[in-house]
C-alpha cells in the first residue's frame, strides 16, 4: 500500500512537472496577455506624421523636436514646392506613397469619424490629411502637370542629415503629356477625391477645390498613360511601380464615385475590371499594388448595382479570396505566419502587410455585419466577429502581444525600438544643436551612435520582426527599424475602432479591471 502510494505520488509529481514545462514553454511564446490602451495607440499614431513633415512647421507643431525644412523645394524648377511628407527614415518626398498614405488616412476617417471624434483626436487626423492635400494642390501646377517626387533616393541615402540641415539634391521631377504617369496621377487623384470628402461638412470649399484637382488628375492620368516611374526613372529602386498603373485609375474612379456620385466613374471602373489581372499577388508592396482594395468596391460603392451584379460578384470573390488567405482558410494560398501569429509576407518592412490587412479586415467585418453576412472560405464560414477577432491579434501583437514581448509602435508600452533608422530622430535635435551637420558627419553623430535615438519618433511603426519572429533593434538594420508613413496611415482607423470597442465595453462592465499598457 504504502508503496503503491509512493508510485502515486511520483506520477502526480511527473505530471506537475510536465504542467509546468508545458506553461514555461507556452510563456515563452507568449507573455501574459494585457489589454492595451488603444486610445494612447491612436494618439500617437496621428503625432507621427507631424514628425514626417516637410516645409515650414506650424505654430501648434506638437514634435518640437523637429523644424522647418525644404523651404527652398522646387524653386530651381521656378514652382513652390514647400511641404508634404517626408516618406521614411530619408528626407525625400516620394509623391506615390505619399498620395496612398493620405487616401489611407482619409478612408480612415471617412469609416470611423465618429470614433476618432470620440477618442478627441478628429481634428489631428484632419490636420494630417491637409498637411499632405495642401501640397498636393501645389504640386499640380497644371490640368496634365503633376510634380510627383523632390529630391532622389541615390543622393540622399549617400548623406545621413537631419532634414533641417540636408545639402542633397532637391531637383523636382514631373509627370507631363509627354512624361505619363498615370499610377501617380490615379493615386493622387484618389487621394484627393477620399479627402473632399472628409472636408465636405467642415471646409466645402476646400473639399469643392480637392474635388475639382481630383478630377483633372484623373482625366490626365487616363488620357495619357504610362508608369511614373518609366518617367521620373530616379524613383525606380525606391517606389518602383511594379503593379503597373490600372489599379491605381480605377482606384481613382472608384473615389471619385464615392465623392461625386457620378455613375460614369462607377461604369468606367466595371467596364475596366478586367484589365486588373486574375491572380491574387502577396508580396507586392501595399501603396503600390491596390488590387485588394479596389476588390472592396461594394463596401465603397454603398449601394446595390443590380446590371452590374457579374462584375461586382467577381470583385467580392477576389476580395474575399484575400481574406481568406489572411485568416489561413484557403485550401490552396494562404498568407504565411510566424509562430507568433503575425502574418508573413517578406522581410523587408513587412509591417506594411500587416497593418493594411488588419485594415481590410476590419473595415470588411463591419460590412458584413451591416448587411448581416459571413465570409465563405474554403475551409469554412466565418462570421464578422471571427474576422475582426483575427485583425485585432494583428493589431495586439504590434503593440506588444508578441513573443519578443516589444511594441513595434514607437514610443507605445514599455518595451519598443530605441534605435529607429531615421536620420532625423537619430541626430540631436536642431533647436537644441543649431551647429550644421554635414552630409558625412552625420554618419558619426547619428548613423553609428551606440545608445538610442535621441529623438523619439512617436507613433511610426517600424518594419518588424522576421519570420521567425526575431527582432534586432539596430539602426543599421533597416530592413527591420526603418518606419514610413503608409505602415501607420492603415493603422489609424483600427485603433479609432478598437478604443471605442473597450470604451464600451468597461461601460457596460464597470468592475471590470483592465491592465492598460
Amino acid at each position: 500500500m504504502e508503496k503503491a502510494n509512493k508510485q502515486h505520488k511520483v506520477l502526480r509529481h511527473l505530471k506537475f512537472t510536465r504542467l509546468c514545462a508545458w506553461l514555461l514553454s507556452f510563456f515563452a511564446i507568449f507573455p501574459l496577455r494585457q489589454s492595451f490602451n488603444y486610445g494612447e495607440a491612436l494618439s500617437k499614431s496621428l503625432l507621427y506624421f507631424e514628425s514626417q513633415r516637410s516645409g515650414r512647421l506650424p505654430y501648434n507643431q506638437r514634435v518640437v523636436w523637429r523644424y522647418h525644412s525644404g523651404l527652398a523645394d522646387g524653386l530651381e524648377q521656378g514652382v513652390d514646392l514647400v511641404g508634404g511628407y517626408y516618406d521614411a527614415g530619408d528626407n525625400v518626398k516620394f509623391g506615390l506613397p505619399m498620395a496612398f498614405t493620405i487616401t489611407m488616412l482619409s478612408w480612415s476617417v471617412i469609416e470611423y469619424s465618429e470614433q476618432i471624434s470620440g477618442a478627441g483626436e478628429h481634428e489631428h487626423a484632419l490636420e494630417a490629411i491637409k498637411w499632405g492635400t495642401d501640397y498636393f494642390i501645389k504640386a499640380h501646377t497644371h490640368p496634365h502637370v503633376l510634380w510627383a517626387e523632390v529630391g532622389d533616393g541615390d543622393t540622399d541615402h549617400y548623406c545621413w542629415q537631419r532634414p533641417e540641415d540636408m545639402t542633397t539634391s532637391r531637383q523636382a521631377y514631373k509627370v507631363d503629356e509627354n512624361n505619363p504617369g498615370s499610377d501617380i496621377a490615379g493615386e493622387t487623384a484618389a487621394a484627393m477625391a477620399a479627402a473632399s470628402i472628409v472636408f465636405r461638412k467642415t471646409n466645402p470649399r476646400y473639399s469643392h477645390l480637392l474635388l475639382h484637382h481630383a478630377e483633372q488628375l484623373f482625366e490626365f492620368g487616363d488620357k495619357y498613360r504610362g508608369k511614373y516611374d518609366e518617367s521620373v526613372k530616379v524613383a525606380k529602386g525606391h517606389y518602383t511601380s511594379v503593379s503597373g498603373y490600372m489599379d491605381e485609375l480605377l482606384w481613382a474612379g472608384l473615389w471619385l464615385y464615392k465623392a461625386t456620385g457620378d455613375e460614369g466613374y462607377l461604369n468606367y471602373v466595371i467596364e475596366n475590371a478586367h484589365i486588373i489581372g486574375k491572380t491574387t499577388k502577396f508580396g507586392v508592396n501595399a501603396f503600390d499594388d491596390l488590387n485588394f482594395f479596389i476588390l472592396s468596391l461594394q463596401l465603397l460603392a454603398g449601394k446595390s448595382h443590380k446590371k452590374h451584379q457579374h462584375i461586382l460578384k467577381e470583385y467580392r470573390s477576389r476580395a474575399e479570396y484575400y481574406l481568406c488567405a489572411c485568416l489561413n482558410k484557403n485550401n490552396v494560398t494562404n498568407v504565411q505566419r510566424t509562430p507568433g501569429g503575425l502574418l508573413y509576407i517578406r522581410q523587408w518592412n513587412n509591417m506594411q502587410y500587416v497593418s493594411t490587412a488588419a485594415f481590410l479586415l476590419t473595415t470588411y467585418s463591419d460590412h458584413l455585419q451591416a448587411s448581416n453576412q459571413r465570409l465563405q472560405c474554403d475551409q469554412g464560414t466565418l462570421d464578422p466577429s471571427d474576422i475582426f477577432k483575427f485583425a485585432k491579434s494583428q493589431v495586439d501583437y504590434i503593440l506588444g502581444y508578441n513573443p519578443m514581448g516589444m511594441s513595434y509602435l514607437v514610443g507605445y508600452g514599455a518595451r519598443y525600438p530605441e534605435r529607429v533608422h531615421h536620420r532625423g530622430a537619430s541626430i540631436e535635435s536642431y533647436k537644441g544643436q543649431k551647429d550644421f551637420i554635414g552630409c558625412m558627419q552625420g554618419y558619426d553623430t547619428g548613423y553609428s551612435r551606440q545608445g538610442p535615438n535621441p529623438n523619439v519618433l512617436t507613433g511610426a511603426l517600424v518594419g518588424g520582426p522576421d519570420m521567425k519572429d526575431q527582432f534586432r533593434d539596430e539602426r543599421e538594420n533597416y530592413m527591420q527599424t526603418e518606419a514610413c508613413t503608409y505602415n501607420t496611415a492603415t493603422l489609424v482607423g483600427v485603433f479609432a475602432k478598437l478604443h471605442r470597442q473597450e470604451k464600451d465595453y468597461l461601460s457596460a462592465n464597470p468592475s471590470s479591471f483592465a491592465n492598460s499598457r
